[in-house]
């Protein structure tokens, strides 16, 4: 929502428009929950490993979850700071932060995406 608003800042038709806001808060919302929301992993084996053996150690898609979270926590943060002090912000600054934001936004969906396709995965085998 708050990007929303930022955006709204920007001269033209497209980002002053309802359907753009709400669109922008619905990719967040989705964003959010299928990255927040992943499937648990079964717990790893606490045997020593052979030099040569590969180990999982942390999870790609916890990677992807914690990266997308932190850029669009961020990116939120900024866009509530040029809001509430009322900050004049260049356009392309304003650009440059909602990019961030789409691509925190497209770590945690495709966090979430690695994730269940990886359970689906160990279900068919």
């Amino acid at each position: 929502m708050y990007v929303g608003a930022a955006l709204m800042h920007l001269k033209g038709e497209l980002f002053g428009s309802d359907w753009f806001i709400w669109l922008v808060m619905l990719f967040g919302a989705f964003s959010f929950y299928i990255g927040i929301d992943l499937p648990g992993r079964p717990a790893q084996r606490s045997t020593s490993r052979l030099p040569g053996e590969r180990t999982t150690g942390t999870d790609a898609a916890e990677i992807l979850s914690a990266a997308g979270t932190f850029v669009a926590a961020i990116t939120a943060f900024l866009c509530v700071n040029m809001i509430v002090l009322d900050h004049v912000v260049s356009d392309g600054s304003i650009v440059l932060i909602a990019c961030c934001w789409a691509i925190g936004c497209s770590l945690q969906i495709a966090a979430g995406t690695v994730s269940r396709n990886y359970d689906l995965e160990m279900m068919a085998s």
